[in-house]
């Protein structure tokens, strides 16, 4: 569907333009399972994942993890220093 007159927001990019020649860790898997006399026609379907654009397992790890906490302690901050500000409820837990 396209929107506004600009055309569509994403391009999906044509199987042929996955190749797992150039990519060690996927020839090797190729390798092993000729050797077994097995192929997996869908092998590049996993060629992506080793593209530089999308960086190294912890790299992309780092990011699922850690990619809201710059927001997150922002929002934290900011909360603590309005309730400290207004003089917010006394939180004096040893009056019952």
């Amino acid at each position: 569907m396209v929107g506004h007159g600009h055309g569509a927001p994403y391009t999906i990019p044509k199987y042929t333009e996955f190749n797992i020649k150039g990519i060690p860790q996927l020839e090797e898997l190729e390798k092993a399972l000729a050797q077994k006399g097995l192929k997996d026609p869908w092998i590049r379907n996993e060629a992506w994942r080793y593209h530089p654009g999308f960086g190294t397992k912890l790299q992309r790890a780092r990011k699922l993890f850690f990619r809201g906490l710059p927001l997150g302690l922002a929002l934290t901050v900011a909360t603590v220093a309005f309730d400290k500000l207004i003089g917010g409820e006394d939180h004096d837990h040893g009056h019952h």
